[in-house]
Parts: C-alpha cells; structure tokens; sequence
C-alpha cells in the first residue's frame, strides 16, 4: 500500500509547476553594525508629559490619546486586521453550508435519465449540507494566518508610535504656545520702553534739544513694537488651534486653553550616547520588523502554491426528480472525498505571484532599514541640539544681562544730554533680540528634549501596551498553536 501512495505523490509533485530560484536581495541591518553604545536607555513613565507638572498640559493629553482622528485612524487599522486574521483563521477550518434549489427542466432523452424522465419537463431539486476542508499539507493556510498576525501586530505598533508621536506633538505645540505668550510679554514690555522714549525724546525736542526727525524715529519705532504685540498675539492664537486639534477639538476649545505653566527646566533622564536598545524601544522599528516576518510569512504561501491543493468534501442530503419526492426516504444520498487542485501549465502565474512576494519582502527590509537609520539620525541630532542648547544657556543670559545695562546707560546719557538718540535705540533693539533668542532658546531646549525622549522609545514598553498585549494575545487559537 505504501508503494502506491509514495509512487502517486512522486507523481502529483512532478506535475506541478516548478519553483523558480527567485531568492531575496535585501538585507536588514544588523544591529552590532550601526555604532550604538553599550549602554541601554532610560526608562520613562507612560505619561512622560506629568514631568512637566502642568495639569493643563495633563488634561489636554489624556484628550489627544482619546479623541485624535489620526489615533483613532490606527485603532481601525488594527480591528481590520484583527478581522482579517479571523477570516484567515476560519479558511483553515471547516466549511459546512446548506444549499437548496428546485428547477423545472426538460430532461434530454439521450442522456442518462431513462424515459418517462427523459424527454419531459419535470421539477428537479436537491438540498443538501455540504462540508469542505482544506487539508493544509504544504503549511500554505499556516503562513496565511502567521502573516495575518503579524499584520496585526505590526498595526497594534503602529498605533503606539502614532500615541507616541502625537503626545510629543502635543507638548512640543504646547511649548510653542508658551514661547508665543512669552514673544507677546517681550512685545508689550518693548512698547511700554519705546513709549517712554518717546515721551523722553518729544520732552527733549520742547526743550530744543532734539530735532524733529528723533521725534518721527521714535514714533515709527512705537508703531513697530504695537504691530509686534498683535502678530504675536496671532502666533498665540494659532498654536491655541492646533492644540485644540491635535486633541480632537474644534473652536469650542479655543477658550479653555490657557496659558501654558510647565516646569520647563524638569530634568528628564536623557541618554548621553546612541543606546544600546534603541532598536527594541521604538514601536516604528518593531513594527517594520513585523512587517518583514509578515512578507517572508506571505512569500511562503506564494511557495505553497507551487504544491498540490488538497481538499477533503462531503454532502449529506435529498435529491429528486419531481416536488413530492424531495424529502422522501428514498431521495437521500450522502458522499464524501478528497478533491486535488494540481497546477500544471499556468502561463507564469503562480511564478509572478511568487517573485511578487519576494519583491514585497526586499520592500519590506528595505522600509526596516530606512527606519532604522531614521531613528539613529533623530536621536543623534536630538543629543547634539540638547548639548548645543544647553551650553549657550549660560552665554545667552550673559547677553541678556549686558544688553539691560547697556539701555540703562543709554537712556541715562541720553536724559542727560551726553549722547544723540541713536546709542540708545541700539541698545534697546540689542535687549530686545537678546530677550526674543533667549525665550525661543529655552522654549527650543525643552523641544529638544522631548524630541530625544521620543526617539528613544518615550514610554512605550511592548510588555504594557494594550493594543499590543492584545494582539499577540490573538495569536493563539485552538487549532493553531503549534502551527502559528
């Protein structure tokens, strides 16, 4: 019996189309590779933002993670292909359905209905339960539902890189609204010092001791500093819209954001090198990985169809010429066998399927690799702007500082008639540029730092993440353990 089975699966592999030697030719990175340190990041907590000890800045985050459309966009992403490993699933399992017709034919004479059937119009019917099952012997239905979870996981990823993403946007907007207040304070507090100079300089000019033009300088310098106060009262304005959208708010919300209150000298633990598991903490790295298992998953179900499809069908029910007859005794009938799909000649479908795997998987390392060398470049350029800004701190309220002492001796030797004018507009216009860099330096510091949080993973950790817990849970399934 053996000899007869072996001869007849040498024969059905023989028939077959013949595999093609498509191989891959993309290569991921490896990771000893990229110059990271031998040092593994901080960890930090899942709301990274309470640092900043803001309850505004609390309030409007737990408002993003709940109500952002683009959040929201991924959290559908990951149903549909939790529905698709579903429907993967069920095609491994058995199909049982009931069908049913009745029709009113004209039954040939010649064929294999005897007379008085044949040659007369009579009701033929059947119903009848039918039951397939696709006998997995090649793993094709396996790797179908492998890439199927893998799909989901990668999407369950992709959700937390866009809660990632969209926290550090809505901190780094929002200390953009902050630096927008602090331009509009600058702003206000430069028109109060040019109001008095020009009090001062109009004072000077009633006593003869300015000309006309100083006058008309100061004037144009006041006019200046009022349209400064209203374009930075529009740049205050505009970051309270995008706040309100990123938390899925329209203009209802423009009222109730005020202004920011963060502590923004917070000290977050920051890496100082390139870290060692800046691979395994971000989620848009794990999720290319998953998408490379999820194509090599594919490509190997492509494989599979180079192999005979073998089904296993059964029916169970009534058939009859004639209405009364349908459900009689004697119309029962039942059957049951296997059913073989060989491919033979197929003009290079089933090869173009496969090199179109192949292709997808070098794709999908290819996306893995621009991942991974995006990553390494944001973290190390987060490191380098954090370092750079820092460092200038020191010397920009240096700056600061000098550039008020500066105006005070102007205006003083300007009140006392031992200098024109234009010392002291210098020297006020120096204080306002120093003031500006200084507030757009800290408020850039702070985004930095965010911006290196972020890169390195921020608060994501694969073994707390719901969407992510949920998905690998899905993994496994009664009839696939040992399979998926």
């Amino acid at each position: 019996m053996k000899k007869p089975v072996a001869l007849l699966s040498a024969l059905l592999l023989s028939a077959c189309v013949s595999a093609p030697t498509t191989t891959p030719q993309a290569r991921a990175l490896a990771p000893d590779s990229l110059g990271l340190s031998a040092e593994a990041a901080p960890h930090f907590d899942d709301a990274w933002w309470k640092a900043f000890r803001d309850p505004q800045v609390d309030r409007l985050a737990e408002l993003t993670l709940a109500g952002n459309p683009t959040l929201q966009d991924a959290l559908a992403r990951i149903r549909a292909a939790q529905a698709q490993l579903s429907g993967a699933r069920a095609d491994d399992r058995p199909q049982v359905s009931l069908d049913g017709q009745e029709q009113r034919l004209l039954f040939s004479k010649d064929y294999i209905i005897p007379p008085p059937f044949g040659g007369s119009y009579r009701w033929y019917g059947q119903v009848a339960a039918n039951l397939t099952w696709n006998i997995d012997f090649w793993g094709k239905q396996a790797a179908i539902i492998g890439r199927a979870h893998d799909n989901v996981r990668a999407a369950a990823l992709d959700a937390a890189a866009a809660r990632l993403a969209l926290s550090g946007a809505l901190a780094q907007t929002y200390i953009n609204l902050l630096l927008a207040y602090q331009d509009n304070d600058i702003a206000r507090e430069s028109v109060r010092e040019r109001e008095e100079i020009l009090k001062l300089t109009q004072g000077r000019f009633n006593a003869g001791l300015e000309n006309a033009s100083a006058v008309e300088q100061a004037k144009a310098l006041l006019a200046l500093a009022r349209a400064e106060v209203k374009h930075t009262q529009a740049q205050r304005d505009l970051n309270v819209h995008a706040v309100a959208a990123l938390t899925g708010q329209g203009a209802a919300a423009y009222a109730t954001i005020t202004r920011p209150a963060p502590h923004l000298d917070t000290a977050l633990p920051l890496p100082k090198a390139l870290p060692a598991d800046l691979l395994a903490r971000r989620p848009d790295i794990l999720a290319a990985q998953a998408r490379i298992e999820a194509a090599a998953k594919g490509r190997e179900a492509a494989h599979a169809d180079f192999y005979p499809n073998i089904n296993l069908t059964a029916l169970v029910g009534f058939q009859a010429i004639g209405l009364s007859n349908l459900l009689g005794g004697d119309s029962f009938t039942y059957g049951a066998g296997p059913a073989i799909h060989l491919p033979i000649f197929d003009a290079g479908k089933i090869r173009a399927r496969y090199a179109g795997a192949t292709a997808e998987l070098d794709a999908a390392v290819a996306d893995y690799n621009g991942t991974v060398l995006s990553a390494i470049h944001q973290t190390a350029d987060a490191m380098t702007e954090v370092s750079s800004l820092e460092s200038q701190r020191a010397d920009q309220q240096d700056a600061v500082d000098s550039a008020q002492r500066a105006l005070a001796l102007a205006e003083s030797r300007y009140r006392s008639g031992l200098s024109d004018q234009i010392p002291m507009l210098n020297a006020e216009n120096t204080l306002l540029t120093a003031r500006q860099q200084m507030a757009a330096l800290v408020a850039n510091s702070t985004i930095q730092r965010v911006t290196l949080l972020l890169s390195v993973g921020g608060g994501f950790n694969p073994g707390t993440d719901a969407p992510l817990k949920a998905a690998d849970a899905s993994h496994s399934s009664p009839m696939h353990t040992a399979k998926d």
